[in-house]
């Protein structure tokens, strides 16, 4: 008698999985126990496994790899469905597994046979058979897998979902149940495997009640019932109860921790289950670790309840509408510990009609970072409230903070803390926005056309570390259709970037987003804490996470044909450093135009006008840079004005002069420029007009 023929007589078929490949190779009897077409052939993959269990099929892996360190054969019982998901008939399934001709990473080649196995049947017992040949193997596995999956679970739910996908080597359960208690009552945490409704009868049950749950957290002890007349003959009064839902076998496990008795787990079998020494420890073992997880979701959900409330009490709402303008603003604590830290927003109306915008970030992420930001907060929002200007507003918030870090180091010796904030009061009329700043990074104003720049604003020292700091205002004006955004310095840095690094990154996303608020916002946040942030991770060794608060103001009207991009800036005679400040705005105003040869022109023009007004005149200097145009085609305009009456002229320096060239350059490399007196002083201008794409080079 050949082979195959003996095979078929014992319902047994030959296959050979070629993980590699994804090919999976049949003989007859093996595709009709796969109920597959009844001939032999090579088979995908995933033709194969929409035959198999989607439990069994993920089981096998773990049975295979073991077999593949071991050298020793890969065993285990597989259920066939059809493609409604129902059960059509189990296999057995014994392979070795093989290197491949040519080993890749972790490949193999199982070779072996498929053999259909009986179920028992009504009214046996006995114990079911293992799903796995080697028992003690595939429960070590099937432990350290579901060790793994309840320790990853963060939430109740999540414990509960891990629990029900659970497949025990050889005896799973089809219904599952977890027990709390409450005072003196019964409770159902969580169900698998009934139908809605169906826990009513066991939901708030007395603990008095003769239920095996409820004994099984008066005793501490576990309940096995291995037939229903065992079941019927312990608990007469609740068996009505349990038999409708047609189940052979019970076990009843206490969930302890710590020696206390939190609740009862029930596993339910539809099939005769005897329990024996090895299944019991195996869930005994499950119960335990169901418990410890069950422990740590529900103190990790309490303190993520207590957080979260907490940052709701202190984080403000953005209050009523203002008239004019549109305000969106985030918060996310840093990915660690409380979901609270020391950064924090406000919007604050105020007596005179103006809104004051506040955003801050105190030193730390700890409970007290917390403590102190609220304090803060509600200080400066006294402050405010009162009528003081910006700059008074934030010397009076460095003294009350200077005052409670001196009281903290008195009594419990932790030192100093210190708070960057930036405070703007803004005038929804006119668009003015008067700026005060301690140690905060710089707004990011982007103008009607989507163009972004950081624009640069006179500060101080961090609150509290100088009790009678100053803090200088810088006056800007918001156009219409122009959008200011303040941020912590978390929004710039997290991921290991600096304050260049994390500019650039952040460019893009503000220049690409400037319809809607809300979601210029999720894009902003996302960009950091989302998937795209792990690719755009900076130069720092340092990749801590921060907290991030975001808060974005927008005057309405305007469109991007309509308004031109355009920035200002006072500088001081006392200030010639601000110099720097304004070759910077004008760097970011023409980050985009189409010739960097010219962009490097304009700079060196306005530094010579402005060092010129500083140096001739006794007055300040007045930058105004404006763009207009379509890109491609556009004419920048640069005016330096001051109050002197007296004109530039030309001079002829010597070789060796120090001065006298600043003419000369603007007539090189100006497209045009003028001198215009005014009433009061007078404004020298040039032009440089962008060259379109067949004219540069």
């Amino acid at each position: 008698m050949r082979t195959e023929d003996v095979l078929a007589a014992t319902a047994t078929g030959l296959w050979r999985w070629d993980n590699a490949a994804g090919t999976v190779t049949l003989d007859a009897e093996a595709a009709r126990l796969l109920e597959l077409p009844a001939a032999a052939g090579v088979f995908r993959e995933s033709a194969v496994r929409s035959r198999f269990h989607p439990v069994d099929w993920n089981e096998i892996y773990g049975v295979v790899n073991l077999a593949v360190a071991e050298g020793t054969l890969a065993e285990a019982r597989l259920r066939i469905v059809d493609e409604h998901g129902r059960v059509l008939r189990t296999v057995r399934s014994r392979s070795k597994p093989f290197p491949p001709e040519t080993p890749t990473g972790t490949s193999y080649v199982l070779v072996g046979t498929l053999q259909e196995v009986a179920e028992p049947q009504p009214g046996t017992t006995g114990a079911h058979t293992p799903i796995t040949g080697d028992w003690r193997r595939s429960r070590e596995a099937f432990l350290l897998d579901a060790g793994r999956a309840l320790a990853e679970a963060r939430s109740t739910a999540e414990v509960l979902r891990v629990a029900a996908s659970l497949s025990m080597p050889g005896f799973s359960p089809d219904g599952l149940a977890v027990f709390g208690v409450s005072g003196e009552r019964l409770t159902i945490i969580g169900h698998h495997g009934h139908g809605v409704g169906d826990e009513g009868p066991f939901n708030d049950m007395p603990l008095e009640t003769d239920y095996p749950a409820a004994e099984v957290v008066r005793t501490g002890r576990a309940l096995y019932l291995p037939s229903p007349e065992e079941y019927r003959r312990r608990y007469p009064s609740t068996w009505p109860l349990a038999s409708r839902f047609g189940r052979r076998s019970w076990a009843f496990l206490p969930l302890i921790v710590a020696g206390r008795t939190m609740g009862a787990w029930m596993a339910g079998f539809r099939h005769p289950v005897s329990f024996s020494p090895d299944e019991r420890a195996v869930l005994t073992t499950v119960a335990r670790m169901l418990a410890q997880a069950l422990t740590r979701a529900g103190v990790a959900e309490t303190e993520r309840e207590l957080s979260l409330g907490l940052q709701r009490s202190m984080m403000p709402s953005l209050g009523p509408e203002i008239p004019g303008m549109t305000v969106a603003a985030r918060y996310v604590p840093t990915g660690g510990g409380l979901q609270v830290g020391g950064d924090w927003y406000d919007l604050i109306p105020l007596p005179n009609g103006r809104i004051a915008l506040v955003i801050g970030d105190v030193q730390g992420h700890d409970v007290r970072a917390a403590g102190l930001m609220g304090q803060l907060r509600i200080a400066l929002r006294a402050y405010a409230s009162e009528g003081h200007r910006p700059d008074a507003v934030l010397s009076r918030a460095s003294r009350f903070l200077s005052g409670l870090t001196d009281a903290y180091e008195d009594g419990a010796g932790t030192g100093l803390r210190f708070a960057t904030c930036l405070y703007a009061e803004a005038d929804p009329e006119t668009g003015v926005l008067d700026i005060a700043r301690a140690g905060h990074p710089d707004p990011v104003v982007m103008t009607a056309d989507g163009t972004a720049m950081i624009r640069r604003t006179e500060g101080g020292l961090p609150l509290g570390i100088e009790a009678d700091a100053d803090y200088p205002t810088t006056r800007i004006t918001l156009e219409a259709g122009e959008t200011i955004m303040l941020c912590t310095d978390g929004l710039i840095e997290t991921g290991g970037h600096d304050l260049a690094t994390g500019w650039i990154r952040l460019r893009p996303i503000l220049e690409q987003h400037t319809d809607d608020l809300e979601k210029l916002a999720d894009a902003l946040v996302q960009a950091v804490h989302g998937p795209t942030s792990h690719y755009t991770t900076g130069p720092l060794a340092d990749r801590r996470e921060d907290d991030i608060a975001v808060l974005l103001l927008r005057r309405d009207g305007g469109t991007p044909r309509e308004t031109a991009r355009r920035t200002a800036l006072t500088i001081a005679q006392a200030e010639p450093q601000r110099i720097a400040a304004a070759r910077q705005h004008l760097r970011e105003l023409l980050h985009d135009w189409a010739d960097p040869e010219q962009v490097d022109a304009a700079v060196l023009m306005i530094s010579e006008m402005a060092t010129n007004v500083l140096v001739h005149t006794d007055g300040d200097a007045l930058m105004v840079a404006e763009a207009t145009g379509e890109p491609g085609e556009r004419r920048l305009r640069v005016e330096v004005a001051d109050a002197s009456d007296e004109l530039p002229h030309r001079r002829r320096p010597g070789e060796m002069a120090s001065s006298g060239r600043g003419l000369v350059l603007m007539e090189m490399l100006a497209d045009a420029w003028g001198v215009d007196p005014q009433g009061v002083g007078k404004s020298i201008w040039f032009e440089l007009y962008e060259p379109g794409p067949d004219e540069e080079g």
